[in-house]
């Protein structure tokens, strides 16, 4: 998850950046909104807006589920094999410190999508070039927490995975110390009766 959350993260950050510059490609969308042409850019940069949110909220959705499944993975081992609390502990802590982080991303996501609604002359609203430049600045404040948010989730993720790595190493050394992985290693592989 190390490596795959960056990778999503990133490509996640790209596709905001790319909505971002095609919202500054369109042009003045509210002295000519019939062209033809700041159409066609308006709706590339909607578009692009749209798959870059649910991207975002794909990946916030992705760290959420690692740590909840990791967090009852830790808990069942420790319980299982009546390990000291400490990295079932740390893991929960992981575990709540990364929610709010995931959550104000997707909701940064959400506010950036009402905010360019809300600056889109297609909704026959009078008021709509008022928000361009408010839709413009949350943008660029978005990108920017969307990016911390995916910062602090990953170094979050990187400590838990050293938890896990901890939990497993104990988990090796007592049925290595009760003989429950040599009996398995040794034992002839019975033919399949076919």
């Amino acid at each position: 998850m190390t490596r795959i959350f960056p990778m999503l993260a990133s490509f996640s950050l790209m596709l905001l950046g790319v909505a971002v510059t095609l919202g500054l490609i369109i042009g003045d969308l509210y002295a000519s909104p019939v062209a033809q042409a700041t159409l066609d850019w308006r709706g590339r940069h909607m578009m692009t807006g749209v798959a870059a949110a649910l991207f975002v909220v794909l990946v916030e959705s992705i760290a959420v589920t690692y740590f909840v499944g990791t967090s009852r993975w830790c808990k069942e081992v420790t319980e299982t094999y009546r390990l000291p609390p400490d990295d079932l502990a740390e893991s929960t802590r992981l575990k709540r410190r990364t929610f709010p982080w995931c959550v104000l991303g997707m909701l940064t996501v959400v506010g950036l999508s009402a905010l360019g609604a809300a600056s889109d002359p297609g909704t026959g609203r009078a008021d709509t070039a008022a928000w361009a430049d408010i839709h413009l600045a949350a943008a660029f404040a978005g990108l920017g927490v969307v990016a911390w948010t995916y910062y602090r989730a990953w170094l979050n993720i990187a400590d838990n995975q050293r938890v896990i790595e901890r939990i497993v190493s104990q988990v090796r050394r007592i049925r290595e110390e009760r003989g429950l992985d040599s009996a398995a290693i040794n034992e002839p592989i019975p033919a399949s009766a076919g």
